[in-house]
């Protein structure tokens, strides 16, 4: 602990932003980048606790007081070997990771939590800046080959993990790009995706074969796969939406779900092209965006930067407290209210509505009818009911449903391979062995957890990393 006393001397530095009125002029990245000076303050700060929490608050439990202290010390490339220890992609969850790390730091008792999310990433982006990033390349091969399908978070770090252990691994991709929702869920102003090519280069090098445009049981053959490898890893999301329920549903265009409104403008982001008849715009336009959660930030962010008239954010939860009881909630990640950066920007947000009905004119929508409504526990339970005579009006020429996701697609994949799902809808297979009831098909990331966060996707794909190495080798070097 190279200052007993920083956490009293230094105050928590929050992350600075462009101001809203520039930023808002583009979709690149506006994180004010601090100093390494600043960065190792910032280090000096971690109390180096008998019980660090923040590693229990980690899914990938980082080693989060050690790279703390190796940034202070200005021992970059150890601070980076630490946190690659545990983590494939630093520079993934530096940038969206909500930082539950950080929530349960020893010093949030207080509000001033070590800024850890910006030292992680900090430490990554000066790995990548000074070249000390370079492919693991194993020294053996195995023989044994696995498909992992899916090239989310879960998917990258299983294949990674997978490749230095020496097997031969194809990652398949059903889009045209590799990276799942970090390519087209993810706007590129909270994370460009240059971030992801890199990591893909370095892939390459250490031996993963990546393959885009496979849709396993569309233009694949599951069968096929079947016989061509030793192991299968399903990291394929949870990507069926949750509708709307709602009278005009489906009657009216401008409703949309978010991801494919936010995938269009990452494409256009990328270069591509999108055709006038299926185009999502924004632009002039009267938006409400139906969910209260990081989509729906999305959705807020980009619906600005397209030129929106206005937008508008219900949510049928009751608003959050502004402060939470930490003698209730710590060290665990609290429900509280939060605003963030894309809220910023200029968005009206309204708590505890429901969505009754939509109303339009020549087959567009024009506006969204709700009610709001009010929760009391009955029976240990809460439930909703309408508040009498509160209906109201938005005007809403572009509606995006953000309402989470319920289940990974069953369609074609899983119901070829006839894995068994859980009550919910998940893939079933347990956070120990991953394996699903197919022989040799493992699952991990949404399509097994459920909806859930990056930091999540990645611990999940390395402890299947694992899991597969064992059932292939009869054990494991991989750290779970």
């Amino acid at each position: 602990m190279g200052k007993p006393t920083g956490f009293m001397e230094i105050s928590r530095a929050e992350r600075h932003y462009a101001a809203p009125g520039e930023r808002i002029q583009h979709y690149r990245e506006f994180t004010l980048t601090p100093s390494d000076a600043e960065m190792a303050q910032q280090g000096a700060r971690c109390m180096d606790c008998g019980i660090p929490f923040c590693h229990n608050g980690c899914p990938v439990n980082n080693i989060i007081p050690d790279w703390n202290e190796m940034v202070h010390r200005g021992d970059w490339r150890r601070a980076l070997d630490i946190l690659h220890s545990t983590n494939n992609f630093p520079e993934f969850t530096g940038r969206i990771c909500p930082a539950p790390c950080e929530a349960a730091c020893t010093l949030n008792l207080n509000d001033q939590p070590v800024t850890i999310k910006s030292i992680e990433c900090a430490i990554i982006d000066i790995g990548w800046e000074m070249g000390w990033i370079i492919p693991q390349i194993p020294v053996q091969r195995s023989g044994k080959r696995v498909a992992v399908i899916g090239s989310g978070p879960a998917g990258l770090a299983c294949a990674q993990q997978l490749a230095r252990a020496g097997h031969d691994i194809v990652l398949y991709e059903k889009n045209d790009r590799i990276g799942g929702l970090l390519r087209y869920g993810i706007p590129d102003f909270k994370m460009e995706k240059h971030l992801i090519d890199r990591r893909i280069a370095q892939m390459q090098a250490e031996g993963v074969r990546f393959r885009p445009n496979s849709h396993i049981g569309k233009n694949i053959p599951v069968q096929k796969i079947l016989a061509e490898f030793d192991a299968v890893v399903l990291t394929v999301g949870s990507e069926k939406p949750r509708d709307l329920e709602a009278i005009g549903r489906s009657e009216y265009e401008g409703v949309h779900f978010a991801m494919d409104f936010l995938r269009q403008q990452n494409k256009r982001v990328a270069g591509d092209t999108i055709a006038e008849d299926v185009a999502i715009s924004a632009k002039g336009k009267h938006v409400v965006v139906i969910g209260g959660g990081d989509t729906g930030s999305d959705c807020i962010g980009t619906s600005i930067r397209q030129g929106a008239a206005s937008v508008v954010q219900i949510e049928i939860l009751p608003k959050p407290p502004e402060k939470e009881n930490k003698l209730l909630t710590w060290p665990n990640w609290p429900n509280k209210l939060r605003t963030s950066s894309s809220q910023e920007e200029g968005c009206q947000r309204h708590w505890s509505v429901n969505t009754k009905s939509l109303s339009g004119k020549d087959g567009k929508v024009t506006h969204l009818n709700a009610v709001q409504v009010e929760w009391k526990q009955e029976g240990g339970q809460w439930k909703m009911s309408e508040v009498p005579d509160s209906n109201f009006t938005l005007d809403a020429d572009l509606v995006l449903l953000a309402m989470g996701f319920v289940h990974p697609v069953h369609e074609g994949l899983l119901e070829q391979l006839g894995v068994e799902r859980d009550g919910r809808g998940q893939i079933k297979a347990n956070d120990k062995q991953y394996r699903t009831s197919v022989d040799k098909i493992f699952a991990a990331g949404d399509g097994r957890r459920g909806q859930s966060l990056v930091v999540w996707a990645i611990r999940e794909g390395r402890q299947a990393a694992r899991a597969v190495d064992e059932f292939l080798m009869g054990s494991s070097d991989l750290p779970r």
